[in-house]
């Protein structure tokens, strides 16, 4: 066999076995689709598993119903609120670590965000119930912050340690401070790695479920707590459940399309120094 023909053929088999992983990874989000158009006792005929129909009642229900656009907005000011403060005290953090080589605070943050997030949990109830800061944004966004902080900083650290050190004293010789030369050299051209972790943190603090559950109420609750309502002690409407999963899901795939290109070169970015 030549060299040629056996080049051909790996690369079938690689693109076959890209083809169906990425099927695989397809299939539930296809069939959510699918089920979010039919009624209950179609999701649940076997028979028709993969019919399309075109039946809105279960948006219509999700929506007037359940008020999901409260839902929606109360994830969007939790998710923003949480990156956004994440990156303020995150970017700072994994500088500091990577110029100063921090490993023992870097390892610290790292446990941090490896213990189970459940050990904080009881600990921020009773300390928000004291500030009457259960059911606000104020603490579902701090509690959302030990999600999306650490990350942040892991991301950040990396690739600020690709950024050239020359860059930095350049700025210092300029008269910059050390702040100054992080925020008017360093930040602005570690863009793709900001936009990177900003949107992986994000999606992150989107689909969190275990501390809206505790800390939210009535006003704040999040989507997944919002989902969450669909499933009862006696049946579950599997129409609406799976309505509402598309469209906490679509944001958020929406999004990962469009950035895909920045979060591939913000991962990679830290890979290569100098």
């Amino acid at each position: 066999m030549s060299r040629n023909k056996r080049k051909m053929i790996k690369k079938t088999l690689t693109h076959i076995g890209v083809y169906f992983s990425l099927f695989l990874f397809l299939l539930p989000f296809l069939w959510m689709v699918l089920a979010s158009f039919k009624t209950q006792v179609q999701i649940l005929d076997t028979s028709k598993l993969f019919e399309i129909t075109a039946n809105f009642s279960n948006y219509m229900s999700v929506f007037g119903e359940y008020a999901f656009l409260t839902f929606i907005w109360n994830s969007f000011i939790v998710g923003i609120g949480a990156t956004f403060f994440g990156l303020l005290l995150g970017l700072p953090a994994a500088y500091s670590i990577a110029r100063y080589k921090q490993e023992g605070l870097g390892l610290l943050i790292l446990v941090a965000r490896i213990v189970p997030g459940i050990s904080f949990l009881i600990p921020w109830f009773i300390i928000f119930s004291k500030l009457n800061l259960i059911d606000t944004y104020t603490s579902l966004i701090l509690s959302h912050m030990l999600v999306t902080m650490p990350f942040i900083i892991w991301v950040m650290i990396p690739f600020f340690e690709g950024l050239p050190l020359e860059l930095e004293e350049s700025a210092r010789v300029d008269g910059c401070s050390i702040p100054m030369a992080f925020i008017r050299v360093m930040l602005p051209i570690s863009g793709p790695g900001i936009v990177t972790s900003s949107i992986l943190a994000f999606i992150f603090s989107w689909n969190n479920f275990m501390f809206s559950l505790i800390l939210a109420g009535e006003k704040t609750k999040t989507l997944p707590i919002a989902i969450f309502n669909f499933l009862s002690y006696s049946e579950i409407n599997w129409g609406g459940l799976m309505a509402a999963s598309v469209i906490i899901t679509a944001p958020v795939l929406i999004i990962a399309l469009f950035a895909q290109r920045y979060i591939i070169a913000g991962l990679t970015g830290g890979s290569v120094k100098g």
